[in-house]
């Protein structure tokens, strides 16, 4: 056996290479120039299934990018192996700029806020009128958050079977929101798919609900030919379902130029990353109103202009009433 000392003068010695060597470096980028447009259609740790003309194309962020994530309905420019074929991988170099943000935060408390869901036109809140009880205080939620980011609301109530939808309806009413109410005899009919389906063509519409609510079992019903799990039931004790979809998906609306975003079901819907001030644009008949507002009026204060405003008989009170429920949602839980 052959021994060496401290100082040995063998050349056969073999020495492992530093991590720093073992990977040449190059200067040698793709041309962003020459990039294919593309949309995200889904995101899996890290790889990130886009649509480039009518190819399925597989991709990953380039480093260049930084912290800068892309989300499902993000325009991308994609260069590197753009065929689609199985094992190949292109890189994602630049991301358009959004015309519309779904974002959340985890709680009204945590600064870290994600973005659900990029450029949609719309966002289609999904409830169920009974199993499980509907929680307005979830949909204001939502609400708030479309407004804040852009997209118009659209209550889609399931189940009216179960219960009928007047008492949530008119909670709703004087928000002026867009709805279709549908039975589960008619999902199976499809009566109420061509009901929702007119509220979608042309626009890319994102769907968010509770689990249990039967937003999976609507968007297998709008895109048949991409059958999701709906095997999730509604705990009898907590009245809340099991979440079957796992991540945000894209799909296209068959017949349509539309897009319908399937996301993972929600159970809270923090609003940290709200601006109060943001709100009011939701309102164009109250905001001319809030000219006369104090700086940094939370429009729920006694020397609020609003109240005036509306007295005066510019709007309805019941407009001013549903504005400052939403603005208060950040002071409430979501099961209150």
């Amino acid at each position: 056996m052959r021994r060496y000392g401290k100082h040995t003068d063998e050349d056969d010695i073999r020495t492992r290479p530093g991590r720093r060597n073992t990977r040449p470096r190059t200067n040698i980028r793709p041309k962003h120039e020459d990039a294919a447009e593309g949309l995200v259609l889904t995101v899996d740790r890290g790889r990130l299934t886009c649509l480039v003309e009518d190819r399925v194309v597989m991709a990953m962020k380039a480093r260049e990018l930084g912290r800068k994530a892309a989300v499902v309905g993000d325009r991308v420019a994609l260069v590197g192996d753009l065929s689609g074929r199985k094992d190949t991988l292109a890189r994602i170099v630049r991301i358009a700029e959004r015309t519309s943000v779904l974002r959340r935060t985890a709680d009204d408390d945590d600064p870290y806020e994600r973005v659900v869901v990029a450029n949609a036109d719309q966002l289609a809140v999904v409830t169920a009128l009974a199993d499980p009880e509907p929680r307005p205080r979830l949909i204001d939620r939502c609400l708030v958050a479309a407004y804040a980011g852009g997209l118009d609301p659209l209550l889609v109530l399931t189940k009216s079977d179960l219960a009928p939808p007047d008492k949530l309806l008119e909670l709703y009413g004087h928000l002026d929101i867009p709805y279709v109410v549908t039975s589960r005899e008619e999902l199976q009919n499809g009566t109420a798919v061509a009901r929702v389906r007119e509220q979608l063509d042309g626009k890319i519409t994102a769907f968010v609900g509770h689990s249990g609510v039967g937003k999976t079992t609507l968007v297998n019903a709008l895109v048949p030919q991409e059958q999701r799990r709906t095997t999730g039931h509604v705990n009898a004790v907590t009245g809340r379902g099991r979440h079957t979809t796992t991540s945000a998906l894209a799909l296209p609306l068959a017949g349509s130029d539309g897009w319908v975003i399937d996301t993972p079901g929600i159970r809270s819907f923090g609003l940290n990353h709200v601006d109060p001030s943001r709100v009011i644009h939701a309102f164009p008949d109250l905001e001319p109103g809030t000219e006369g507002c104090p700086r940094a009026c939370s429009h729920d204060e006694p020397d609020c202009a609003l109240d005036a405003w509306v007295a005066e008989g510019h709007a309805d009170p019941a407009r001013l009433y549903s504005l400052r429920r939403l603005l208060a949602t950040r002071e409430r839980k979501e099961g209150d």
